[in-house]
């Protein structure tokens, strides 16, 4: 056991670095005998951190229902740690309130209405949210036992540098030892923390602007102008904006469904049902009108409120053995070669299955009579095709995983109209499909795509992948997935429809482009579908910053790689050299140094790392990837502690 008392930093303290705490605490009494000092680095409210802070509009809500959020590594984990059983939001609002579980401060009364009004398919605020995560991090910390010291430094980290042991040092310190550990971790306020380990657990963080962004910016300003480069939603100060004004909107994901609450119903507008069950927007005098497009031309899919005829099981074919036999034959894998395609045919097989079985008027033939022809069968052949086209005559019902992708591909629009009337009916039938209980199919697919997105980082070795498909995971299958199952909560596909019908959204379809025309020191945009061409003093990116580790806008993940311990995963593609612009670590969470080898005792986890990216919570009994990857790294850094760590040499 070591002499003396070592030390993890966690630098980020939101739901990620709760559930490492939390690991840590289930796998310590077997691996580690002794203190522990941990310091948690977060400039807001741990256990929220930044992204889920409780200080941020009321009514912006979770994507998930609250039976589908936990933050609890339950029995369905395959882990080498021991399972944990906790509530769920749902389960854990119920104990709240009825004083089953009292470990909670005095909530404001508000969230006490939202307590009382939860239920297991409600869409909770991220408000709540934030209410159940700081908890679960109170609670993780309590459970690591009094022989582990933990110290939250409400600040944030600027960088991390080698220690030397033994050296007297006249800088500030902050938790035990200075000279103790293999690393200073240093904090905005001057103070600096020794660590034997770091943990970079950022969660989503800024970039600086890419080049374009920039100048569409300066060109703003220059020209008394408004533009909102890619960032986190509820960051950007909106106020500029005037009531009235067109803005261009380019992106149609969730960053744009936050934009629209903040535009709208925070602005002091509000929804109306009507006796028909339709829904009507009043407005409040002070909204502007946006023009939206994207690349699709459409927002994400809607949740789903329909119930499942037959329960989806794990997959089928994109399974251990098949992805064993694929590394036992090829050097290397193509995730559009070899692995694409048993996704697609497990989303077929779940789709079509939940289609025969939950409503066999619409189909021809026996389920069993399909499912054995269909398991022989390429999902990419002809005869797959014809199979399909002969057991389900209504060509709207069979699967085609690329219209789903595209569904306003090879779509000419010859009028704005035309452009209006197809994304608005496009937007309809997703929510006539989405919340009808006669279209289970639709959530058949969803828990299809799931399930593969949970195993795929568990079952392929990221570095038996091809630079192309790693590329193309971190990029379109990441997208599509995000594209069919994470889009927001029906209500707010209704609430697109009401503002449009009231003249305050439009459309402008899909392969949108946006350009600064300088003759007129305004923005134009436009659609390579169709003749709509619109300007606007103001422009919105509404999307997440793309990863860079280079251009990184967090201080010590910036400190990171200038400092040349840690550097941007670069791949070597077909087209030539690309950068994900994402931190590189190993398969354990290391960071990786320009070369390639481990900097001992600094880990990294998140999604801007080259790691499979997981989130930080789940839905419960789903062997979630995010509790894989937590359990597996706390054993890594108590595995670490047990053994001297060498002090690192600068670069």
């Amino acid at each position: 056991m070591p002499s003396r008392v070592p030390a993890i930093v966690f630098i980020g303290g939101g739901p990620r670095t709760a559930g490492v705490l939390e690991r840590l605490a289930a796998s310590r009494p077997a691996l580690f005998d002794g203190p522990l000092q941990i310091h948690v680095v977060e400039p807001h409210q741990p256990g929220s951190g930044r992204i889920w802070r409780y200080d941020q509009g009321p009514g912006l809500l979770m994507n998930s229902t609250a039976a589908d959020v936990t933050m609890f590594t339950d029995a369905s984990v395959a882990c080498d740690g021991p399972a944990l059983d906790g509530p769920a939001l749902a389960t854990w609002a119920a104990g709240v309130l009825d004083g089953s579980i009292t470990d909670v401060p005095l909530f404001e009364p508000h969230i006490l209405d939202q307590l009382r009004a939860l239920t297991p398919a409600s869409f909770p605020t991220r408000q709540l949210q934030s209410k159940y995560l700081e908890w679960f991090f109170r609670r993780a910390v309590s459970s690591l036992g009094p022989d582990v010291t933990v110290t939250v430094h409400r600040d944030t980290a600027t960088g991390v540098s080698p220690s030397s042991r033994g050296a007297s040092s006249g800088g500030a310190s902050s938790g035990g030892d200075h000279d103790a550990g293999a690393h200073r971790v240093r904090l905005a306020s001057g103070a600096e923390v020794a660590a034997d380990v770091v943990v970079y657990a950022l969660g989503h963080t800024d970039s600086q602007a890419e080049p374009e962004s920039a100048r569409l910016s300066a060109f703003a300003a220059e020209n008394g102008g408004f533009h909102a480069p890619p960032s986190y939603t509820t960051d950007v100060d909106y106020s500029p904006i005037a009531a009235g004004q067109d803005v261009i909107v380019s992106g149609m994901g969730l960053a744009f469904v936050d934009l629209m609450v903040l535009l709208f119903e925070g602005r002091g507008g509000r929804f109306e049902e009507r006796p028909d069950g339709g829904l009507d927007y009043v407005p409040s005098g002070a909204e502007p009108r946006l023009w939206a497009g994207s690349r699709r031309g459409v927002p994400f899919h809607s949740k789903i409120s329909s119930a499942l005829r037959t329960p989806v099981e794990r997959p089928r074919y994109f399974t251990a053995d098949a992805i064993d036999a694929l590394l036992a034959e090829h050097q290397e894998l193509d995730f559009r070669a070899h692995l694409w395609p048993l996704i697609a045919k497990d989303a077929g097989y779940a789709y079509y299955r939940e289609l025969f079985t939950g409503y066999p008027e619409r189909v021809l033939g026996t389920w069993a009579s399909f499912e054995a022809r269909f398991d022989a069968l390429d999902w990419y052949s002809s005869e797959r095709e014809e199979l399909a086209a002969f057991a389900v005559p209504d060509r709207a019902l069979r699967l085609d995983l690329e219209a789903v992708d595209h569904p306003l591909s090879g779509c000419a629009f010859d009028s704005h109209e035309a452009v209006q009337r197809s994304v608005a009916a496009y937007i309809q039938r997703d929510l006539d499909l989405r919340t009808s209980d006669d279209h289970s199919e639709t959530l058949a697919l969803f828990m299809a795509l799931l399930f593969v997105y949970m195993d795929l980082g568990r079952l392929v070795p990221q570095e038996r992948l091809n630079a192309r498909s790693q590329q193309a995971i971190h990029g379109w299958w990441h997208g599509f997935f995000s594209f069919v199952d994470s889009g927001p909560p029906a209500h707010r596909l209704r609430e697109m429809l009401a503002l449009h019908r009231a003249g305050f959204l439009k459309f402008l379809g899909p392969g949108m482009w946006v350009r600064a025309d300088d003759a007129t020191g305004r923005f134009v945009a436009g659609s390579f579908q169709s003749p709509v061409v619109v300007d606007a003093s103001a422009y919105i990116e509404a999307r997440l910053p793309a990863a860079s580790v280079e251009r990184s806008a967090n201080p010590a993940l910036l400190d990171l790689h200038d400092a040349g311990l840690g550097t941007e995963q670069r791949l070597l593609t077909s087209d030539g050299p690309h950068s994900t612009g994402k931190l590189l670590v190993s398969g354990n969470h290391e960071v990786l140094s320009p070369v390639g080898t481990s900097q001992k005792g600094l880990f990294a986890v998140g999604p801007w790392t080259s790691g499979w990216g997981a989130g930080a919570f789940a839905r419960p009994n789903t062997n979630a990837a995010p509790f894989r990857e937590n359990d597996a790294l706390a054993r890594r850094i108590l595995e670490t502690l047990r053994a001297p760590v060498p002090a690192p040499q600068p670069n």
